[in-house]
Protein backbone atom coordinates (compact mmCIF):
# COMPACT_ATOMS: atom_id res chain seq x y z
CA UNK A 1 0.00 0.00 0.00
CA UNK A 2 1.21 3.14 -0.90
CA UNK A 3 2.22 5.84 2.09
CA UNK A 4 0.64 9.15 2.39
CA UNK A 5 2.05 12.44 3.00
CA UNK A 6 0.12 15.08 4.43
CA UNK A 7 -2.71 15.84 2.10
CA UNK A 8 -3.34 12.37 2.15
CA UNK A 9 -2.37 12.37 -1.25
CA UNK A 10 -0.62 8.49 -2.15
CA UNK A 11 3.48 8.54 -2.54
CA UNK A 12 5.99 6.29 -2.96
CA UNK A 13 7.72 3.95 -0.44
CA UNK A 14 10.73 6.24 1.35
CA UNK A 15 13.96 5.27 1.22
CA UNK A 16 16.08 7.55 3.92
CA UNK A 17 18.96 5.33 3.62
CA UNK A 18 19.15 5.58 -0.33
CA UNK A 19 22.58 6.82 -1.60
CA UNK A 20 23.81 7.29 -5.49
CA UNK A 21 25.42 4.02 -6.68
CA UNK A 22 28.86 3.24 -7.65
CA UNK A 23 29.87 3.74 -11.03
CA UNK A 24 30.27 0.78 -13.20
CA UNK A 25 33.99 0.12 -14.03
CA UNK A 26 36.35 -1.60 -16.16
CA UNK A 27 36.93 -4.91 -14.55
CA UNK A 28 37.23 -8.63 -15.63
CA UNK A 29 33.98 -10.87 -14.08
CA UNK A 30 35.01 -14.73 -14.60
CA UNK A 31 32.37 -17.30 -14.82
CA UNK A 32 32.57 -21.39 -15.45
CA UNK A 33 32.52 -20.87 -19.19
CA UNK A 34 33.53 -17.60 -20.06
CA UNK A 35 34.34 -14.20 -18.56
CA UNK A 36 33.95 -9.97 -19.16
CA UNK A 37 36.60 -8.46 -20.18
CA UNK A 38 36.64 -4.47 -20.76
CA UNK A 39 36.47 -4.06 -24.31
CA UNK A 40 39.77 -3.22 -26.58
CA UNK A 41 41.28 -3.41 -29.65
CA UNK A 42 43.03 -6.14 -28.36
CA UNK A 43 39.78 -8.50 -28.97
CA UNK A 44 39.35 -6.88 -32.49
CA UNK A 45 40.93 -9.45 -34.42
CA UNK A 46 39.56 -12.49 -33.27
CA UNK A 47 36.34 -11.29 -32.43
CA UNK A 48 35.47 -9.79 -36.05
CA UNK A 49 36.57 -13.18 -37.36
CA UNK A 50 33.99 -15.27 -34.77
CA UNK A 51 31.23 -12.82 -36.71
CA UNK A 52 32.08 -13.85 -40.02
CA UNK A 53 31.30 -17.41 -39.00
CA UNK A 54 27.70 -16.27 -39.55
CA UNK A 55 27.92 -16.22 -43.15
CA UNK A 56 25.51 -13.45 -43.17
CA UNK A 57 24.53 -10.25 -41.49
CA UNK A 58 21.02 -11.06 -40.15
CA UNK A 59 22.56 -10.60 -36.66
CA UNK A 60 23.10 -6.90 -37.34
CA UNK A 61 19.47 -6.04 -38.16
CA UNK A 62 18.53 -4.67 -34.98
CA UNK A 63 22.19 -3.43 -34.04
CA UNK A 64 22.29 0.49 -34.35
CA UNK A 65 24.75 0.16 -36.92
CA UNK A 66 25.70 -1.20 -40.19
CA UNK A 67 28.41 -4.47 -40.27
CA UNK A 68 31.70 -3.34 -41.00
CA UNK A 69 33.54 -4.37 -44.01
CA UNK A 70 36.79 -5.79 -42.75
CA UNK A 71 38.82 -6.11 -40.22
CA UNK A 72 40.04 -2.70 -40.09
CA UNK A 73 36.64 -1.37 -40.06
CA UNK A 74 35.68 -3.19 -37.29
CA UNK A 75 39.08 -2.63 -35.37
CA UNK A 76 38.04 1.37 -35.81
CA UNK A 77 34.89 0.78 -33.97
CA UNK A 78 36.13 -0.92 -31.06
CA UNK A 79 38.71 1.72 -30.52
CA UNK A 80 36.01 4.63 -30.74
CA UNK A 81 33.56 2.60 -27.81
CA UNK A 82 36.32 1.17 -25.65
CA UNK A 83 37.16 4.04 -24.25
CA UNK A 84 33.27 5.17 -23.23
CA UNK A 85 32.43 5.27 -19.58
CA UNK A 86 28.80 4.81 -21.31
CA UNK A 87 28.38 2.49 -23.12
CA UNK A 88 30.37 0.50 -21.22
CA UNK A 89 31.56 -2.05 -23.40
CA UNK A 90 32.65 -5.82 -22.50
CA UNK A 91 33.97 -8.97 -24.81
CA UNK A 92 32.68 -12.30 -23.81
CA UNK A 93 35.35 -14.59 -23.88
CA UNK A 94 35.06 -18.43 -24.23
CA UNK A 95 37.20 -20.08 -21.56
CA UNK A 96 37.68 -22.84 -23.41
CA UNK A 97 39.42 -21.43 -26.11
CA UNK A 98 40.14 -17.94 -24.87
CA UNK A 99 39.40 -16.10 -27.38
CA UNK A 100 36.54 -13.16 -27.85
CA UNK A 101 33.08 -14.66 -29.12
CA UNK A 102 30.71 -11.61 -28.42
CA UNK A 103 30.36 -8.74 -26.78
CA UNK A 104 27.72 -6.95 -25.01
CA UNK A 105 27.16 -3.02 -22.59
CA UNK A 106 26.41 -1.48 -19.99
CA UNK A 107 24.43 1.64 -20.79
CA UNK A 108 21.84 4.36 -19.77
CA UNK A 109 23.88 4.69 -16.55
CA UNK A 110 22.00 6.80 -13.94
CA UNK A 111 23.97 5.90 -10.45
CA UNK A 112 21.83 8.74 -9.20
CA UNK A 113 18.44 6.54 -9.26
CA UNK A 114 20.67 3.16 -9.36
CA UNK A 115 19.34 2.24 -13.03
CA UNK A 116 21.35 1.18 -15.81
CA UNK A 117 20.62 -1.34 -18.86
CA UNK A 118 22.36 -4.19 -20.84
CA UNK A 119 22.50 -3.34 -24.73
CA UNK A 120 24.81 -3.56 -27.86
CA UNK A 121 24.01 -7.37 -27.25
CA UNK A 122 26.26 -8.78 -30.64
CA UNK A 123 27.23 -12.73 -30.08
CA UNK A 124 28.66 -14.67 -32.92
CA UNK A 125 27.67 -18.04 -33.66
CA UNK A 126 30.41 -19.35 -32.05
CA UNK A 127 28.08 -17.97 -27.94
CA UNK A 128 24.69 -18.15 -29.44
CA UNK A 129 22.89 -20.73 -27.90
CA UNK A 130 25.39 -21.90 -25.35
CA UNK A 131 25.48 -22.08 -21.88
CA UNK A 132 28.29 -18.89 -22.05
CA UNK A 133 25.27 -17.02 -23.41
CA UNK A 134 23.22 -17.26 -20.71
CA UNK A 135 26.23 -16.74 -18.24
CA UNK A 136 27.32 -13.58 -19.62
CA UNK A 137 24.01 -12.01 -19.15
CA UNK A 138 24.25 -13.40 -15.53
CA UNK A 139 27.49 -11.93 -14.72
CA UNK A 140 26.42 -8.26 -15.81
CA UNK A 141 23.52 -8.81 -13.58
CA UNK A 142 25.18 -10.06 -11.05
CA UNK A 143 27.55 -7.09 -11.04
CA UNK A 144 25.04 -4.53 -11.18
CA UNK A 145 22.73 -6.11 -8.06
CA UNK A 146 25.14 -7.02 -6.13
CA UNK A 147 28.97 -5.53 -6.27
CA UNK A 148 26.86 -1.75 -7.44
CA UNK A 149 23.28 -1.98 -5.57
CA UNK A 150 21.60 -0.94 -8.21
CA UNK A 151 17.69 -1.16 -8.02
CA UNK A 152 16.90 -1.40 -11.66
CA UNK A 153 17.66 -3.29 -14.63
CA UNK A 154 16.57 -2.87 -17.84
CA UNK A 155 16.43 -4.66 -21.44
CA UNK A 156 14.96 -2.78 -24.40
CA UNK A 157 15.08 -4.00 -28.13
CA UNK A 158 12.92 -3.01 -31.23
CA UNK A 159 9.34 -4.70 -30.80
CA UNK A 160 9.99 -6.53 -33.82
CA UNK A 161 13.09 -8.50 -32.56
CA UNK A 162 11.11 -11.53 -31.14
CA UNK A 163 14.59 -13.29 -30.37
CA UNK A 164 15.60 -10.95 -28.21
CA UNK A 165 12.06 -10.28 -26.68
CA UNK A 166 12.15 -13.88 -25.69
CA UNK A 167 15.64 -13.46 -24.67
CA UNK A 168 14.55 -11.40 -22.24
CA UNK A 169 11.53 -13.52 -20.88
CA UNK A 170 13.57 -16.17 -20.88
CA UNK A 171 16.68 -14.27 -18.44
CA UNK A 172 13.29 -13.16 -15.72
CA UNK A 173 13.26 -9.86 -17.30
CA UNK A 174 8.84 -8.72 -16.83
CA UNK A 175 8.04 -6.96 -20.12
CA UNK A 176 6.54 -3.26 -19.17
CA UNK A 177 5.13 -2.22 -22.40
CA UNK A 178 5.91 -0.58 -25.52
CA UNK A 179 7.12 2.74 -26.78
CA UNK A 180 5.81 4.00 -30.12
CA UNK A 181 7.84 5.42 -32.63
CA UNK A 182 10.84 5.43 -30.43
CA UNK A 183 13.85 5.94 -33.20
CA UNK A 184 13.83 5.99 -36.39
CA UNK A 185 16.89 3.23 -36.79
CA UNK A 186 18.47 2.49 -40.07
CA UNK A 187 15.73 4.47 -42.05
CA UNK A 188 12.54 2.76 -40.26
CA UNK A 189 10.84 2.82 -37.81
CA UNK A 190 11.35 1.26 -34.72
CA UNK A 191 9.11 0.57 -31.68
CA UNK A 192 11.00 -0.42 -28.38
CA UNK A 193 9.54 -2.99 -25.76
CA UNK A 194 11.19 -2.40 -22.59
CA UNK A 195 11.87 -4.61 -19.85
CA UNK A 196 13.17 -4.41 -16.19
CA UNK A 197 14.52 -6.73 -13.17
CA UNK A 198 14.12 -4.91 -9.91
CA UNK A 199 16.05 -5.54 -6.70
CA UNK A 200 13.55 -7.41 -5.25
CA UNK A 201 13.05 -10.12 -7.93
CA UNK A 202 16.68 -10.44 -8.25
CA UNK A 203 17.14 -13.45 -5.33
CA UNK A 204 14.97 -15.27 -7.60
CA UNK A 205 16.13 -14.79 -11.18
CA UNK A 206 19.53 -15.61 -9.66
CA UNK A 207 18.29 -18.54 -8.10
CA UNK A 208 17.16 -20.26 -11.38
CA UNK A 209 20.04 -19.17 -13.32
CA UNK A 210 22.55 -20.45 -11.08
CA UNK A 211 20.78 -23.50 -11.22
CA UNK A 212 20.17 -23.87 -15.11
CA UNK A 213 23.98 -23.12 -14.83
CA UNK A 214 25.27 -25.18 -12.52
CA UNK A 215 27.08 -28.34 -14.38
CA UNK A 216 24.75 -30.95 -13.35
CA UNK A 217 21.95 -29.02 -15.47
CA UNK A 218 23.74 -30.63 -18.45
CA UNK A 219 24.11 -33.99 -20.29
CA UNK A 220 27.39 -35.27 -21.21
CA UNK A 221 26.64 -33.84 -25.00
CA UNK A 222 25.67 -30.44 -23.59
CA UNK A 223 22.08 -30.50 -23.57
CA UNK A 224 19.95 -28.98 -21.06
CA UNK A 225 18.30 -31.12 -18.79
CA UNK A 226 15.54 -28.71 -17.41
CA UNK A 227 14.56 -25.15 -18.92
CA UNK A 228 15.35 -22.03 -17.35
CA UNK A 229 11.48 -21.08 -17.46
CA UNK A 230 10.85 -24.14 -15.58
CA UNK A 231 13.55 -23.84 -12.47
CA UNK A 232 12.43 -20.13 -12.40
CA UNK A 233 8.91 -21.56 -11.72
Amino acid sequence: MNQLNEFEQPIGDALPDWQPRPFPERVVLDGQYCRLEPLTTDHAAALFQAHQLAGDSRSWTWLMREPERNETEFRAWVASVSTLRDPLHFAVIDKRSNAPVGSLSLMRIDEKNGVMEVGSVHFSPLLTRTPASTEAQWLLMRYAFETLGYRRYEWKCNSLNEPSRQAALRLGFQYEGRFRQALVCKGHNRDTDWFSIIDSEWPQVDRALQRWLAADNFTTDGKQRHALSSLRA
